[in-house]
């Protein structure tokens, strides 16, 4: 986001926050925010992803299927996250930012048609430890630049769910 900022003015960029229900840590986007002087709304996605699940569920014995897969409930809050993204978008005429970096696409650990999709990527090229000297060097505080990657879904560290750390 501080590129966007630097790159756009941050009276052209705004701060989505999308927590599914309650988000441990959404404090730390908050605080994003509050850094790059950025406005921002916080749209709990929390009843869409339920309806979309039930929705789902009613009809899946049609498909010879009588339960979600684990793999299909990660993946839903991204997809309705971008959803979302792009109607904010659109009410403000404007673009939404792919937020994958050069590690996550690399192993596969992004989300077709969620964090993978959006109009233009600041971060494709670079790899997690590139993005932490960058905003080191963009002097963004510690806390946020420093902490454990999590996909704020599953429970566990990005490095936990894939076996490796991004550094490897």
């Amino acid at each position: 986001r501080d590129l966007c900022v630097k790159a756009l003015g941050k009276d052209r960029v705004v701060g989505v926050m999308m927590p599914n229900g309650e988000q441990k840590d959404i404090s730390d986007s908050k605080r994003v925010c509050e850094v790059l002087g950025i406005k921002n709304i916080t749209v709990n996605i929390e009843d869409t992803v339920n309806a979309a699940i039930d929705s789902v569920l009613n009809n899946i014995n049609e498909l010879g299927v009588n339960e979600l897969t684990a793999q299909t409930l990660i993946n839903l809050p991204p997809r309705i996250r971008m959803t979302v993204l792009y109607g904010i978008a659109a009410l403000k005429g404007g673009v939404v930012a792919n937020t994958c970096n050069l590690s996550e696409d690399y192993v596969g650990y992004s989300t077709k048609f969620g964090d993978s999709a959006g109009d233009f990527s600041l971060l494709n090229h670079l790899t997690v430890d590139e993005i932490v000297r960058l905003g080191e060097f963009m002097n963004i505080p510690d806390k946020l630049i420093h902490k454990i990657p999590d996909d704020g879904m599953c429970g566990k560290s990005d490095e936990d769910n894939l076996g490796f750390s991004y550094s490897i």
